[in-house]
């Protein structure tokens, strides 16, 4: 710290806290309208502001040993107030912006001291350069892989990595802030750039480790997903090929049936023939398949995975009641509904039941779609996340379900319940408007 007055003191605490903040916001997904949120963060950063300067003209020593440790939860339990993400990433996302600024409270004091005999003014003209520079960067080069990326980190990223993360990190980052005399030696300097820089590297390298990863698992489940509608076309293929046989041995029957009508009416056999009517007519409605659903994506994936189900000598039970337009995308109801049936079929497959059954409840109630699925399993099933306890693999399959749900700000849940494995999706659909 170089000194100087209560008004220069304000333009550092004020400069530090709006960069802190700011990085956290710009990598943020807040809880509130975005209006909202930058008012109460301007609120809350001139409040620390006036507070911190207050602080540095009461006791000016125990500021600069303790003011730059205290950033963190003082500033850290507001901006973690304000996100909706989870707790580990919110402090992940604190820390960084603690780098930040430990990288341009370094820059700006040592150059100064280093080049302008301690000038309050070039400290202050460095710290607003650099900072420029590090939004600058965060906006144009990681705020957008970063948002887009948010999810796939939350799936790859464990409790020990994003520990990993933060202590790096915070390392360094203590190093510039330390309570101590922070003596002006050219061996400070270099020890402390060579942390600062070994940080930077090693957060660089693990984002786009864990993105990589991210990445290559999310192509598994496109390819998954592929592999699924490839199958599901080959099962309506099937289904239309079977339907034209019908239609024409239909074609072939019918023209028995007109010829015996043509003789009901030569003979005027008015009454044989209406009898034979009523019959025909009772014959073809028996026929005739019934449908599952007014919405014809939903229908399809159901009759093909219904007729598979009853080809492996599986009873199932349909109940769906949904609009005919629904505002999902045909993929996602293909990702949803073929992967909860198959996952069930396959349980029942799996399961030692002499008498599997799959019940399906589909309701379609406002904007909310909820889907029950329920299969018979392996009595005592220990299911946790995507892989029983027995081998039986569910990963992919669920992995698309809750990515779906996911996209629709939904919810999803399994569990097993006695001899049942139970899935539940909820998934909140915008309106056909």
């Amino acid at each position: 710290m170089l000194g100087g007055s209560f008004g220069v003191a304000l333009l550092r605490n004020g400069l530090g806290a709006g960069l802190v903040m700011t990085v956290f916001l710009l990598l943020d997904r807040p809880r509130m309208p975005m209006e909202r949120v930058v008012r109460y963060y301007a609120l809350f950063g001139g409040f620390m502001t006036v507070a911190y300067s207050i602080w540095y003209l009461l006791d000016r020593q125990m500021f600069v040993r303790f003011a730059g440790i205290m950033v963190i939860p003082a500033l850290g339990s507001f901006c973690i107030r304000m996100s909706r993400e989870r707790l580990y990433l919110s402090m992940y996302k604190i820390a960084l912006g603690f780098y930040f600024l430990a990288v341009v409270v370094f820059c700006g004091v040592d150059i100064s001291r280093m080049w302008f005999d301690g000038s309050k003014w070039v400290d202050l003209g460095i710290r607003v350069v650099i900072s420029g520079i590090g939004i600058l960067l965060i906006v144009k080069k990681i705020r957008r892989s970063f948002l887009e990326s948010v999810d796939i980190l939350e799936e790859e990223m464990d409790l020990f990595s994003v520990v990993t993360l933060i202590v790096s990190i915070l390392i360094a980052a203590l190093v510039a802030f330390w309570p101590s005399d922070h003596s002006f030696s050219m061996f400070n300097i270099v020890r402390t750039l060579v942390l600062l820089i070994m940080a930077g590297l090693i957060q660089y390298m693990m984002f786009r480790m864990y993105l990589h990863q991210g990445r290559e698992h999310r192509y598994q489940v496109e390819k998954e997903l592929m592999a699924m509608n490839e199958l599901l076309l080959h099962r309506q293929m099937e289904m239309m090929r079977e339907s034209e046989e019908e239609s024409i041995r239909i074609r072939h029957d019918i023209r028995h049936h007109c010829r015996l009508m043509e003789e009901y009416i030569r003979n005027k056999e008015y009454d044989k023939l209406l009898v034979y009517v009523k019959q025909y007519g009772g014959d073809v409605e028996n026929d005739r398949e019934a449908r599952i659903s007014s919405n014809e994506t939903i229908n399809s994936i159901l009759a093909a995975y219904g007729r598979y189900a009853r080809e492996e000598h599986i009873r199932i039970t349909m109940d769906v009641k949904t609009a005919k337009h629904i505002a999902v995308r045909d993929i996602d109801l293909v990702a949803v509904l073929a992967n909860v049936v198959e996952n069930a079929i396959h349980g029942c497959l799996n399961g030692e039941k002499k008498n599997p059954e799959i019940y399906l409840l589909i309701v379609q109630k406002g904007n909310k779609l909820a889907i029950q699925c329920k299969n018979t399993c392996i009595r005592d099933l220990k299911f946790q996340r995507e892989v029983s306890e027995e081998g039986e693999k569910h990963g992919i399959g669920i992995s698309s379900i809750r990515k779906v749900a996911s996209y629709y700000n939904g919810e999803t849940d399994f569990f097993v319940e006695g001899d049942m494995f139970v899935a539940r999706i909820l998934m909140n659909i915008p309106s056909n408007d």
